[in-house]
């Protein structure tokens, strides 16, 4: 009886092995979490785009570790709660890297969840420093943060612009007001007063309160800190009011919807945003291949979120392992080569000295450089 019992044991288990071998993973997931639908949706574009055109050139010289990478996508809206909704899932999918998320205030609760669950996050676009400022191993960047772009805007402004009455605009969330506060504290360190420090409220269609304001104090310059929607209408609404001032905002405003929505009122609005990776001759290779698939590489999180995903596959080459443990050790540690150049990261997880430009956008023109050489 117990020969037979330990054969039958013996043959289970055999089974067993046999089973978990012939199931294992031949290929490696990575999420891509961000806003495929809602008013963001621009933006995550240009993260799938990126970070898919990654997994494909990565697959095509044969993946990591002789293992292709798989994409599985996900919708989080830059909505806080589905983002959650979104983490939960990626839980579930047994998925251990994302590329993800898009918005600060969707990129914050989505990575605690990651830390808990020993998940890899590199977000391509959040640039809210509160991301990065509680001690996490897993959670990455490749993008620069608020705290740098917030003063490079700061410095335009006060150097090069010379306004003499500001307003400074937000849109009251994480990544809006945080940016913004971030330039009114670089002004106010540089000598210059800022007048109006105004919160609107998102997705409103009249902003004629808050012209009429901006009026009575004779504001010449407004920096917004927010995202395209809104700030569009207040450049329209502006200008069909007569309002002269000059306007500014982060990278969360710089794409073409803002021509579609402002018209001309776009003309000569500042924007800081990445550097053009698209202009680098030694990318070049990499812009025709999204010309032949008829996509635009030209906005700012289509190459950070192209850089997540090598970061990732590089981190897993280095580590040796697919043990996102390992793997985040093995990205503290290193220096990655991708078309946003060698990336190394600080203990934070913050991708080391990122530059932000300042571009003037052009209505029905291609934007110009004008940050000081």
């Amino acid at each position: 009886m117990a020969i037979k019992h330990m054969t039958k044991l013996f043959a289970a288990m055999v089974l067993a092995g046999v089973a978990s071998h012939s199931f294992a993973a031949d290929t490696i997931k990575i999420g891509i979490a961000g806003a495929k639908t809602g008013p963001l949706t621009q933006y995550g574009d240009m993260q799938f785009s990126g970070a898919k055109m990654a997994i494909e050139q990565i697959n095509a010289k044969g993946g990591v570790d002789g293992k292709k990478l798989e994409v599985v996508e996900y919708d989080d809206a830059c909505e806080p709660k589905q983002a959650v909704a979104v983490a939960n899932k990626v839980v579930n999918d047994g998925v251990k890297f994302v590329v993800g998320h898009l918005c600060s205030s969707s990129t914050q609760p989505a990575s605690d969840i990651y830390e808990d669950e020993g998940i890899i996050m590199i977000t391509p676009a959040a640039t809210g420093p509160e991301i990065t400022n509680r001690g996490y191993k897993m959670v990455f960047r490749t993008i620069g943060l608020d705290s740098a772009q917030g003063p490079a805007a700061g410095n335009y402004i006060a150097d090069h612009v010379k306004p003499k009455i500001v307003a400074v605009v937000h849109d009251k969330q994480q990544y809006g007001e945080g940016i913004a506060s971030a330039v009114k504290k670089t002004l106010e360190d540089k000598g210059v007063k800022v007048a109006v420090f105004e919160g609107i409220n998102p997705g409103e269609k009249d902003y004629s309160s808050l012209i009429g304001k901006l009026k009575q104090a004779n504001v010449d310059f407004v920096y917004y800190g927010g995202y395209h929607p809104e700030l569009g209408l207040i450049l329209r609404q502006a200008k069909e009011k007569g309002l002269n001032a000059k306007f500014m905002g982060p990278e969360g405003v710089g794409n073409d919807s803002i021509s579609q929505i402002a018209q001309n009122a776009s003309e000569g609005l500042l924007v800081t945003l990445p550097q053009a990776f698209d202009k680098d001759p030694a990318n070049q290779p990499l812009v025709e291949a999204f010309a032949a698939k008829k996509e635009d590489p030209s906005g700012p999180f289509v190459f950070p979120a192209y850089a997540a995903v090598e970061v990732i596959a590089q981190g897993i080459a280095q580590a040796k392992s697919e043990d996102p443990a390992k793997v985040a050790e093995a990205i503290h540690k290193g220096s990655f080569k991708t078309p946003t150049g060698e990336l190394t990261f600080d203990e934070k997880g913050d991708v080391k000295n990122f530059k932000f430009v300042v571009y003037e956008w052009h209505f029905g023109k291609p934007k110009t450089e004008v940050s000081p050489q």
